[in-house]
């Protein structure tokens, strides 16, 4: 960062990865917060030198450049931090006042705090906020990012789901029938695939090809939630949704599942190939189908989140518990691939599900926009991301809402902008259940868990949030009450 991006940033009215620090004489007992949250996230530049006041910034500079800047370094490879972190440091000369600026990088072996556990601080916006510890167990299971999967169960072939296995070998030689594959029996086919090993069934194994039971032996109920919701939103629907997938044996069950009734949302004009039958390579069909198993691929299946689709009328939202392992658009950029669930993926490219290379997010943005004429969204935190694919083409009026693009927007967007700063800094299950309080103000607890697709002690924190925040309160008692939505 040279001095012209220092001062850029400071004209700025948000960072995520930028922090000042005032530090005229010594360290601010802050600045260990900002280090974890930066670790924890996506990396970040820490500034000592310059004090903020609202959005007002003033270069005060450091008394003792060289003191401090030993004294943070030390600290930062020593004792009070699970992890030792290295950070590059740049010094600036401003009118005569010595500024210090710590480039914190993201930390392979997450999570990191200082002193204790409770220590543990993630990025959100342009503040540090303590992490909860949903979120600290997200972050561990993220250190083991591409090898949980891996790991062996109890189960032997026998727990396996048989007709599964005969339905991916049929599918296989269908639609990859040169693969070697094809010529092995169904033993060494389990074992080429990872899905047995030693005799015993990996993690990514039970997935694809368990039964229901069985997986949920392992898993805290396992499904894939899939949900039609006939409004731009919860609150102008006119049922919480129209159609639910329940739940289905295993991932290979889920993809068809979901896949048919996903085909009948989007746009797919009917054309022919050269042999007369009907192609299935239009780009928006392809880009949804790569969301699809993207979801299935890179999913936390052991988070208390589950995965999840939501078809509203003007877009479809795909939520994978789990964050993605860089920014979109390093991924994007260097054609970075790094599968959560390495099983899984290889056992969904042998049957030419995902491709090899890292391209599955080009094929996702590329061909919604190639027929929409709108990219996807991508957005998330430290324990999930979610890609929004609008229904809508760029200044056409949706026959179910009768707006155009561009004019009115969506419910989320409404939202926005009449309680600005405050919903922006909500997450999407706070938003949610913001959502749902507006719609139905005599909704429970238990609703909500079943909505968010989480247990009821996480759904209680989040309301307990909102309630923080000044967005909600509960008038009347427990039983007969009702929530009102303050800010509106």
């Amino acid at each position: 960062m040279d001095q012209k991006e220092l001062f850029d940033r400071l004209e700025e009215l948000e960072w995520e990865d930028f922090e000042v620090k005032k530090a005229k004489a010594s360290i601010p007992k802050s600045s260990f917060e900002t280090v974890s949250a930066f670790s924890n996230t996506n990396g970040g530049w820490l500034v000592f030198g310059i004090g903020q006041v609202g959005k007002t910034f003033k270069i005060s500079g450091v008394e003792d450049a060289e003191k401090i800047e030993q004294d943070f370094t030390t600290v930062l490879r020593g004792e009070k931090f699970n992890q030792k972190i290295r950070v590059k440091c740049v010094k600036y000369n401003i009118d005569g006042k010595i500024v210090l600026a710590f480039y914190v990088p993201a930390s392979e072996q997450k999570p990191v705090y200082f002193n204790s556990r409770k220590n543990t601080f993630i990025r959100t916006g342009s503040g540090d906020q303590r992490a909860t510890d949903v979120e600290i167990d997200a972050l561990y299971r993220d250190s083991a990012f591409g090898f949980k999967d891996k790991e062996l169960t109890d189960f032997t072939v026998d727990d396996l789901d048989g007709k599964t296995i005969t339905d991916y070998r049929t599918y296989m030689e269908n639609m990859n029938p040169e693969h070697r594959y094809n010529k092995l029996s169904t033993e060494q086919l389990l074992e080429k695939l990872q899905v047995v090993v030693d005799g015993r069934v990996t993690i990514g194994g039970l997935l694809v090809f368990g039964n229901e039971d069985n997986i949920n032996r392992l898993l805290t109920d396992f499904r894939v939630d899939y949900l039609e919701i006939m409004g731009t939103s919860y609150s102008d629907a006119p049922t919480r949704y129209n159609y639910r997938l329940y739940e289905e044996e295993n991932l290979f069950r889920f993809y068809f599942s979901i896949f048919e009734r996903l085909m009948k949302k989007i746009d797919l004009p009917f054309t022919l190939r050269a042999d007369g039958f009907a192609t299935d390579s239009q780009p928006q069909l392809i880009a949804i189908r790569e969301a699809l198993v993207n979801l299935l691929m890179h999913s936390d299946y052991f988070s208390p989140m589950k995965p999840r689709i939501r078809v509203f009328l003007d877009r479809i939202e795909f939520l994978n518990p789990g964050s993605l392992p860089k920014d979109i658009e390093s991924i994007r950029k260097e054609d970075f691939t790094m599968p959560r669930n390495s099983i899984v993926t290889r056992i969904f490219r042998v049957i030419k599900l995902s491709e090899n290379a890292g391209s599955g997010f080009d094929k996702m943005f590329n061909g919604w926009t190639a027929y929409y004429e709108d990219e996807p969204v991508v957005s998330g935190g430290i324990d999930f991301y979610k890609i929004t694919f609008p229904l809508v083409k760029v200044g056409e009026a949706s026959e179910e809402t009768g707006e155009k693009v561009g004019e009115k927007g969506v419910e989320n967007d409404t939202i926005k902008d009449t309680i600005k700063d405050t919903i922006n800094s909500l997450s999407d299950n706070e938003r949610t259940v913001f959502e749902e309080m507006q719609a139905h103000p005599k909704v429970t607890a238990n609703e909500l868990s079943e909505i968010l697709n989480i247990n009821l002690r996480n759904t209680k924190k989040i309301v307990e949030k909102l309630k923080e925040k000044g967005l909600v309160k509960r008038m009347g008692s427990r039983k007969t009450g009702q929530w009102e939505v303050i800010i509106k």
